[in-house]
């Protein structure tokens, strides 16, 4: 909490006794002494016999000291909408969340499809790190399309040097463009990532379509929205051989179709967001504005495939897509609320409780999917707990308890559906 819970600089020296050690690389989990020193992972030993003298010496019976957590992509209000959330406040609310590393995406206000507003990010990133408050390593996507609006190309291989990827939104009526994205950016080895607009059938939906968008009377997106637009992408990826990574599964037949695709070889990855794992159609009775999402909350065989998707890996990798809005932004009819919620501080705790506590997730398949994983899909190195190394990792208490509100919460965002409640698990170290 802010109040309390402070995070200490990222080369804070620790000693941790007994404490439980996550290694998602290695499938190995143990009890150890771990020690840092100078933001070094100098030991995890069984039992460590000679302690330095002048390092603090923390507790570890009862946390979690783990690998940093990746997300793969949340939305920055800065430039344009500093009001919802600035990088300060977001990279503040990341590190309290335990994310070492988050890319943030280019729907920015303008957006970030140009070399000059790419170059005026990363500037605005190292003045944070100036501040040496710990933060998580800031990267961007770029847009691929001019506008975010999916109509012409940007100069892609001007701003492939400054992003850590290339990314945007696709429907079945802009797939000629897209073909020739994937086409000239072969070439380049850059991540490419795409989420899939099944909008276009229903523009106006904010549900999926079933017995509870009837009983509800919203206006549901039927499944063979997503299915056609991921089908008919997965067969363009299979004939040009460009990797692509797919963001916001949210369908059973999403996952049943990745599925397939990864048996038949094609170079595919693949996100949900932690939202879509922890709510279904059922849960808007309320009409919660906190529960309008994009796309939108599936029916409860959809959750349900999701989750056993991410167990056993067709679905690589849990974003947050964390997306900030004002409380009068968020004050609206359901079907008018802009979606999205925010996310990076409650994700870890909320999924541990979820899907850990009561057993359905090992507590190394859920860092997998937020750590190891991600990494994978950045085609970046992942992070083990070993002697020697940089420590890319975090200490978390899965017991603490606390109250969603704005006292305890980095992030300027309101839009939550946690808000004002008590729940339990916090990070209390950060070292990046």
């Amino acid at each position: 909490m802010k109040s309390t819970n402070q995070l200490k600089d990222s080369d804070f020296s620790l000693l941790i006794q007994q404490v439980r050690v996550i290694d998602p690389i290695f499938f190995t989990e143990r009890n150890a002494d771990v020690l840092v020193v100078n933001g070094i992972i100098e030991a995890v030993e069984p039992h460590l016999t000679e302690i330095p003298q002048d390092i603090p010496i923390q507790n570890g019976q009862g946390l979690i000291f783990a690998p940093g957590l990746v997300d793969l992509y949340s939305h920055s209000g800065q430039p344009g909408y500093e009001n919802r959330e600035t990088l300060q406040s977001m990279a503040s609310a990341a590190a309290a969340g335990g994310f070492t590393r988050m890319a943030l995406l280019p729907n920015t206000v303008p957006p970030l499809d140009n070399l000059e507003m790419l170059t005026s990010m990363h500037q605005k990133i190292r003045l944070l790190k100036d501040e040496s408050k710990p933060i998580p390593s800031l990267n961007f996507w770029g847009s691929m399309t001019l506008g975010n609006q999916g109509q012409q190309m940007v100069e892609l291989a001007e701003i492939a040097t400054k992003t850590i990827g290339l990314t945007d939104t696709y429907s079945l009526f802009n797939f000629s463009l897209l073909r020739q994205i994937l086409e000239y950016l072969k070439p380049f080895n850059k991540v490419i990532a795409i989420a899939i607009n099944s909008q276009e059938f229903e523009p106006n939906a904010v549900i999926r379509e079933g017995i509870h968008s009837l009983r509800y009377g919203l206006l549901g997106n039927p499944v063979f929205s997503e299915a056609i637009t991921i089908a008919a992408l997965i067969e363009m990826i299979d004939e040009i051989g460009t990797p692509v990574h797919l963001m916001r599964i949210s369908t059973e037949r999403g996952v049943e179709l990745i599925a397939n695709a990864k048996q038949r070889g094609i170079p595919i990855t693949a996100s949900t967001t932690w939202m879509h794992l922890l709510f279904d159609s059922q849960d808007l009775v309320d009409y919660n504005p906190n529960l309008r999402l994009q796309p939108p909350l599936g029916n409860k065989q959809d959750v349900l495939a999701l989750v056993e998707g991410v167990k056993q890996g067709i679905i690589d990798a849990i974003a947050i897509d964390h997306n900030s809005y004002t409380y009068e932004e968020k004050t609206l009819a359901f079907a008018k609320t802009p979606p999205g919620v925010i996310g990076l501080e409650l994700a870890l705790p909320l999924l541990w409780q979820k899907f850990v506590v009561s057993g359905i997730w090992s507590a190394l398949e859920l860092w997998q999917a937020l750590s190891m994983r991600p990494l994978i899909c950045l085609e970046q190195e992942p992070v083990s707990i070993k002697p020697g190394q940089k420590a890319e990792a975090i200490l978390f208490d899965p017991q603490i308890k606390w109250t969603v509100n704005q006292d305890n919460l980095y992030s300027l965002g309101v839009n939550t559906p946690w808000w004002g409640q008590e729940i339990s698990g916090r990070v209390i170290q950060f070292w990046n």
